[in-house]
């Protein structure tokens, strides 16, 4: 029961495609809302018919539970939790991570996986905590690999095994994880140990250490991002590549009396509006919902509406191309998370790559967006352009005979030829009034065509306003206004 993973659509790293599974295939991105059968305040049936594809349990609590494990034993997972999609399993790791031991071997965690009827098996990876030191990290991970190669050894290489590639904080240690567990075959990888910095909200970090597994691993191979399932967040996520999340936020919080939403979470008791459409807010006023005796149960379906939506929004955003617009929007709803988008933004040489090469659209939306992949792929190609001797560059006049060629300028990107006007991006770009940030970014791709074109003669046209800024990044050129 092989996994394999099809990818139908992109945008930066974001990938629309299909995980399938054996016989069953999932959309992805796509969420796993985590079901503990021994706290339900929304059960897999109800799910389903909210169009959950796959969900996430934990088989360690099977495996220990005096209720359970006989059950599951005997029905397996598909007909004890009557849920018919994809069922993944966690091996017993979180409790690892909280606890720090376990009464279940690798071997034997993989052994009732199999049993229970899991879709696909975890193996016993070792969690390393981002805070952990070099050498516990590199202790952890030899750990780690050791358990997934005896795992590919003893249950085959068709065995729908999840990878998770570790390493705590260490960048070369992911990117080293990332490599072995392509290496070892496999093609479901989850990205483990990252619980801790986004609920510390280190959302920089976690750029990194997704970045650096992610480039390591196979552009085949389907990525899940443990534990991460706030809606806020699920669009940076998706940016990096990431297709699959796992959550208990949406109960964990409605026990907290918290009410999710895309930019942010509120306490129920603080609210004085309920601002969504779902079923649960439609058909409850805020003082309803704060008093109601199963009120735990009803924000637990808001907060899992909210989040399906969030997943949903993201697919039609890769689908338009429009997902850099809607992570910029989502990541200025926290400091931090914006703090994440930057460090996104400096990998853009790296994320280029993944990137579609046309699309519906560019909207400006502040100094950001200088560093998208559509103006660094822009300017990547302007030494490609034929040029005559005399090139003049201009940021608001016409076409003057006595120069070769006539160069038009569109900050961010810079400059472009007459024939370039109606096509992507210079064409479909909607930017305000010009500002320092987006002149001086489309000036340094005057400068990259100037240096790739050396025997050229360059003389910007430009008004007063943008002197200045010219000179700066272009030195001891000729400016006319």
């Amino acid at each position: 029961m092989a996994i394999s993973f099809e990818s139908l659509d992109s945008d930066i790293a974001g990938r629309c495609g299909k995980l399938k599974v054996g016989k069953k295939t999932i959309k992805t991105p796509a969420l796993l809302p985590v079901i503990n059968p021994h706290l339900q305040l929304v059960t897999p049936k109800e799910m389903q018919s909210m169009g959950v594809e796959a969900l996430i349990t934990n088989a360690y609590i099977f495996s220990q539970s005096g209720q359970y494990r006989k059950k599951a034993l005997a029905e397996g997972l598909h007909r004890l939790l009557d849920f018919d999609g994809v069922i993944m399993t966690d091996s017993g790791s979180f409790q690892l991570s909280v606890y720090g031991e376990v009464s279940i071997t690798n071997t034997e965690t993989l052994t009732f996986q199999r049993d229970i009827e899991s879709d696909i098996w975890v193996p016993l990876d070792i969690p390393t905590s981002p805070d952990s030191d070099r050498k516990t990290a590199e202790r952890e991970l030899a750990v780690t690999m050791q358990r997934l190669a005896e795992a590919k050894e003893v249950f085959g290489s068709d065995a729908p095994l999840a990878g998770p590639v570790q390493g705590g904080s260490f960048i070369d240690l992911r990117e080293r994880a990332g490599r072995d567990v392509t290496d070892l075959g496999f093609s479901f990888c989850p990205i483990g140990a990252v619980v801790p910095l986004m609920e510390s909200y280190r959302y920089q970090d976690l750029v990194r250490v997704v970045l650096a597994a992610k480039q390591a691993l196979s552009p085949s191979a389907c990525v899940h991002l443990f534990g991460a399932g706030h809606p806020s967040m699920l669009a940076l996520a998706v940016a990096m590549g990431c297709d699959l999340f796992d959550s208990a936020a949406y109960a964990l919080y409605a026990k907290e009396g918290r009410y999710l939403t895309t930019h942010g979470s509120f306490k129920i008791d603080e609210l004085a509006d309920l601002p969504c459409a779902c079923t649960v807010c439609r058909t409850h006023t805020t003082e309803e919902l704060r008093t109601a005796p199963d009120r735990e149960r009803l924000l637990a379906l808001h907060n899992l509406y909210v989040t399906l939506a969030e997943i949903s929004r993201i697919r039609q955003a890769v689908f338009d191309g429009t997902l850099w617009e809607l992570v910029d929007e989502r990541c200025r709803s926290h400091p931090q998370l914006l703090s994440g988008y930057r460090e996104l933004l400096k990998n853009t040489a790296s994320l280029e790559k993944y990137d579609r090469v046309s699309k519906r659209r560019f909207f400006y939306r502040g100094d950001e967006s200088c560093y998208r992949t559509e103006v660094f792929r822009y300017q990547q190609m302007l030494p490609r352009l034929l040029l005559g001797s005399r090139v003049l560059v201009t940021f608001g006049g016409g076409i003057r005979e006595e120069f070769d060629d006539t160069l038009f300028f569109k900050p961010p990107f810079g400059p472009y030829p007459k024939e370039l006007r109606e096509t992507f991006p210079i064409g479909p770009c909607e930017i305000p009034e010009w500002d320092d940030a987006m002149v001086r970014k489309g000036c340094e791709g005057i400068k990259l065509l100037i240096e790739s074109h050396k025997d050229c003669q360059f003389i910007v046209s430009c008004n007063p306003r943008w002197e200045k800024i010219v000179r700066e990044v272009l030195g001891d050129i000729e400016v006319q206004q």
